[in-house]
């Protein structure tokens, strides 16, 4: 019956769907302090996953946050949960750990960062990051050798947001001219032309463009199948939006032990699912070889 209520727990139930549910199947009431009883149990579990061992080098690891509301001495509170997933070398992909904090922030991110090499990360070849400032040194501080690149999803929706609806479309389609061209040079060319054409009426957006380009213009040094892995946190925003689902019934949490424990009962739920490697990921390793040879272990 315990088993039966984490699982119902980790698939989004509210206690009292779950209460109700247990009633009438068995006839049994269960209060609350029962409750928490019973899922309390895999906290040890999931404190021991957080600090498990992972591997020595990961090609790419996406690195996004979500946000809850968390009851802390009398006030909510909004707080960031931290999310690493990693994909290895043989392409498959791994949730490295959640780490729950308040506020995003660049200084927590390096807190995370040097958990992850604590627990024997001792390279990353690619980092998929959204644009918070002061994340590129966070990461650059504990792994300096990793490439970055700046979320392009992230990227255009900051760069949609104060456009007017009669402009967006033909914006957008000067703006894809940028991410989607063949090379460097090429999405250069194409920036230089929105700059020439939006800049009097949306001076800003191709301030951001310029500013951020390092980190966003990454990619366009790799072939396509590697372009398309990192270009955006796709992997990590998926994986958000089933927490998401899981966590709807449940406005402010308690304590920040009882979000992280329907966290990991959510992600235990959600990676089931995840046994197989990428499709092209041999192209991919073929790639990875190329430009990152002398970093993969023999």
């Amino acid at each position: 019956m315990e088993s039966k209520i984490i699982s119902m727990y980790a698939k989004g139930m509210s206690t009292s769907d779950i209460e109700e549910h247990i009633r009438d199947i068995y006839g049994l009431e269960i209060s609350d302090t029962t409750f928490s009883r019973i899922t309390d149990k895999v906290l040890p579990a999931a404190k021991e996953w957080q600090q498990r061992p992972l591997e020595s080098v990961y090609a790419v690891v996406f690195l996004d946050a979500i946000h809850y509301h968390v009851r802390s001495e009398g006030q909510i509170i909004k707080k960031a949960v931290y999310i690493a997933i990693g994909v290895d070398l043989d392409g498959r992909k791994d949730i490295l750990g959640m780490w729950v904090g308040e506020n995003e922030s660049a200084k927590f991110w390096a807190g995370v960062l040097n958990s992850l090499r604590n627990r024997g990360v001792e390279d990353i070849l690619i980092a998929c990051t959204d644009n918070l400032t002061g994340f590129s040194q966070a990461i650059e501080a504990v792994f300096p050798k990793t490439d970055i690149q700046n979320c392009i999803i992230h990227q255009l929706r900051n760069s949609s947001k104060y456009v007017s609806y009669k402009d967006l479309k033909a914006l957008m389609a000067d703006l894809k001219k940028v991410h989607t061209a063949v090379d460097e040079p090429s999405a250069l060319e194409a920036l230089d032309a929105f700059a020439a054409a939006w800049d009097s009426k949306y001076p800003k957006i191709s301030k951001s463009w310029y500013e951020n380009w390092p980190n966003l213009s990454t990619y366009f040094k790799f072939p396509q199948e590697l372009r398309k892995l990192i270009y955006t946190t796709n992997a990590i925003e998926g994986f958000n939006r089933q927490l998401r689902k899981v966590t709807k019934t449940r406005s402010v949490f308690p304590t920040d032990d009882s979000l992280f424990k329907l966290l990991y009962l959510a992600m235990t739920d959600i990676t089931k699912k995840w046994t197989g490697r990428r499709q092209d990921w041999s192209r991919i390793y073929a790639q990875l070889v190329i430009y990152y040879g002398d970093r993969l272990p023999e």
